[in-house]
């Protein structure tokens, strides 16, 4: 997958596959991608080491089961990609098709054998395939990110993403302020401004409208199998939002002690997806606590969006933990202690 003004359409991808001797066969896995992976990673607040929301780690599995199913439709005896070892893709669709009991063989041709860009792009163009030889970076797009690494972002220590390539958080000339408000009911973010409206299209919606105030942007390293960092950048504008979002309505809707172990317990459910074991027994153990979290987790935001920044301006919840009347609260409780010391002094009178 690839930035939108670089994607191949379905004519340029007949035309590979033809060229490669292939037949291609594209899948429609919008809802399902929303539903089962997307959904569980709000609630999760998937974010690894507070630096970025995962994103291929949650396509992965998807694409790992659609390509299983697919080859025992076919008949066919093996299920191949083509990432290598500098890329987490490797362990994450090979740990899910492990996990998932595929019998077939699977696998990548690079992992023992790198090939290095400029050798692929020489051999594609051989086999009359150069619509991608101008790519500078290797990216991943998918409905919940736009992701960069690779090519001239290889080095950490100095990388510049140009500005062609960000499409969703472009920000706009003269933009002005806007408020937003988003609905959450039992952790299923529902509604935008009162209008009810599928995850999908939520989704889609929200890169669109946050985007422009330049929200939503995140860099960062992530570890590769044997503990060694890569660089990844990614546009996520929708992500900030409904991850924060989130937050705040379980802070409303939890008691404080809940909320602590739930945090504990996201980031084990971020690593088990990030090293492939999204259909292992771990992380549908800690999903399981998450969803009973997330059952409790109703309300609402109303954001302020500004250039290059939000505030919240109400937050809402079903049955809230928090007070609205701090005076008010006091005298009650107050009242309340008192009462019960008189009744303890009676009963020992």
């Amino acid at each position: 997958m690839w930035r939108e003004s670089h994607c191949l359409n379905s004519d340029q991808k007949t035309q590979v596959a033809e060229a490669l001797g292939a037949k291609l066969h594209i899948l429609n896995c919008k809802n399902e991608f929303a539903r089962d992976f997307v959904a569980p990673a709000i609630s999760a607040q998937a974010v690894y080491l507070g630096l970025h929301p995962i994103s291929s780690s949650l396509s992965r599995p998807l694409i790992a089961r659609r390509a299983a199913e697919l080859a025992d439709s076919l008949g066919a005896q093996a299920v191949l990609h083509t990432a290598n070892r500098s890329q987490n893709t490797l362990r994450r669709l090979n740990g899910s098709l492990h996990l998932l009991g595929y019998e077939g063989l699977y696998g990548s041709p690079y992992d023992l054998e790198p090939v290095d860009r400029a050798q692929k792009q020489s051999t594609l163009a051989a086999a009359g395939i150069d619509l991608l030889k101008d790519r500078s970076v290797s990216g991943d797009s998918n409905l919940w990110c736009r992701e960069f690494e690779s090519g001239i972002l290889d080095d950490p220590e100095g990388h510049r993403v140009p500005d062609t390539l960000y499409l969703w958080s472009a920000v706009q000339e003269n933009v002005e302020p806007v408020t937003i408000s988003i609905g959450i009911e039992s952790g299923l973010p529902v509604s935008v401004d009162g209008q009810r409206i599928s995850l999908v299209d939520l989704i889609a919606g929200l890169n669109k409208r946050v985007g422009p105030y330049g929200l939503g942007r995140y860099s960062g390293l992530e570890h590769l199998d044997n503990g060694e960092k890569v660089l990844e950048l990614r546009e996520m504008p929708a992500a900030w939002i409904l991850l924060q979002t989130y937050r705040h309505v379980e802070s409303a809707c939890l008691d404080a002690e809940l909320l602590r172990e739930k945090q504990h317990l996201e980031q084990i459910w971020v690593r088990e997806a990030l090293e492939g074991r999204w259909f292992g027994d771990l992380r549908l153990a800690v999903q399981a606590f998450l969803g009973t979290c997330a059952e409790r987790t109703s309300g609402s935001v109303t954001w302020e969006l500004h250039r290059g920044g939000a505030d919240t301006r109400s937050i809402r919840a079903h049955h809230p933990h928090y007070i609205r009347d701090r005076e008010l609260w006091e005298k009650r409780s107050i009242a309340a202690e008192s009462s019960a010391h008189v009744l303890r002094s009676q009963n020992q009178a």
